[in-house]
């Protein structure tokens, strides 16, 4: 009989201290009637941009890289334009957003990282999320042109962190 009273006592311990437990871990926690509020993420690291350029990406024959600064390109099926940034200091996986404004629709819309990319409902706006692991702090994102990419005025806006770091206004030019 004390054996069965007893496990009678242990198990409404461990029923009131379950509950117990279980109230503690789902409340608000409340310091002089004042909720707590979790701090915001902070990047580990600063984010100071030391050099942003837009340009024209050419390949030669022998697969050498050219990257020449402009904010006229010329439309070109094939032409591979966009943006490099240089962050002072930085080291390691930087995530960055670029949104993408385009004077009108395109014909169509394409991407290596389709999970990664959204487009707006009129179809003028691409919004593009990347983590790209740089050693010497420099990011970059191209575009090539496709039958159907429309001439004029665009606008180029990277973020990160939520700040905008960089702006590029550019326009495609017809050639003649």
């Amino acid at each position: 009989m004390v054996i069965l009273s007893s496990r009678s006592v242990l198990i409404s311990f461990w029923w009131i201290f379950s509950f117990i437990a279980l109230t503690i871990n789902n409340a608000n926690p409340v310091l002089a009637g004042i909720p707590v509020i979790p701090a915001p993420t902070i990047s580990p690291q600063p984010t100071n941009v030391s050099k942003a350029e837009f340009g024209v990406k050419l390949v030669d024959l022998q697969g050498k890289v050219d990257f020449f600064p402009t904010n006229n390109v010329p439309f070109k099926v094939g032409n591979t334009y966009g943006w490099r940034i240089q962050l002072e200091n930085y080291h390691g996986e930087v995530k960055w957003r670029e949104v993408f404004h385009l004077p009108k629709p395109p014909e169509t819309w394409a991407t290596e990282h389709s999970e990664d990319f959204d487009i707006s409902k009129d179809g003028t706006t691409a919004i593009s999320n990347r983590t790209q692991t740089t050693a010497n702090g420099v990011i970059e994102n191209f575009w090539q042109i496709a039958p159907g990419d429309p001439i004029g005025v665009h606008k180029i806006e990277v973020y990160i962190d939520q700040r905008q770091i960089a702006t590029f206004n550019f326009e495609i030019i017809a050639i003649k």
